[in-house]
């Protein structure tokens, strides 16, 4: 097998191509495709702490920290302190953010959209099936939770 055949590395370059198309769609927001994937998160689930984040979106917490750092600067991200745990903070999203993203939601789903344009609704279903299959069972051999 050739490494052109291996999932591995179609994966791999799929996901850079789409990552690559939705960085130019979000350009003109001035959010990279890193910003934004956490700020999807921020919006779509709510306050979590910074270690919940990097796992939910599938970083570190060292490049997540950095993230929040970016997306404070530009206001779309408050972090307060964690009542519970003075030694980690709760990053919100602002008002700010919540509109940009509910501006730039449309623009990654349209980019999806361009990206599986000509497959029907039944083969991205199965596709999301199979690509969440070899997750889980990277997860487990990587002794990860499920995400979900």
């Amino acid at each position: 097998m050739t490494i052109d055949e291996s999932i591995g590395f179609i994966l791999n370059r799929t996901g850079r191509r789409v990552s690559q198309l939705l960085a130019l769609r979000l350009a003109p927001y001035d959010v990279t495709t890193e910003q934004w994937s956490v700020l999807a998160r921020l919006n779509e689930e709510g306050t979590m702490t910074q270690k919940e984040l990097a796992f939910r979106v599938g970083k570190d917490q060292t490049n997540v920290t950095r993230i929040l750092d970016q997306l404070e600067r530009k206001k779309l991200v408050v972090r307060t302190a964690n009542p519970e745990d003075r030694r980690s903070y709760l990053p919100q999203v602002t008002e700010e953010g919540k509109r940009l993203f509910e501006r730039t939601r449309r623009i990654e789903q349209e980019t999806v959209r361009l990206a599986a344009e000509g497959l029907s609704d039944g083969e991205l279903n199965e596709l999301k099936r199979l690509l969440r299959h070899i997750e889980r069972n990277a997860n487990a051999r990587l002794g990860l939770a499920d995400e979900g």
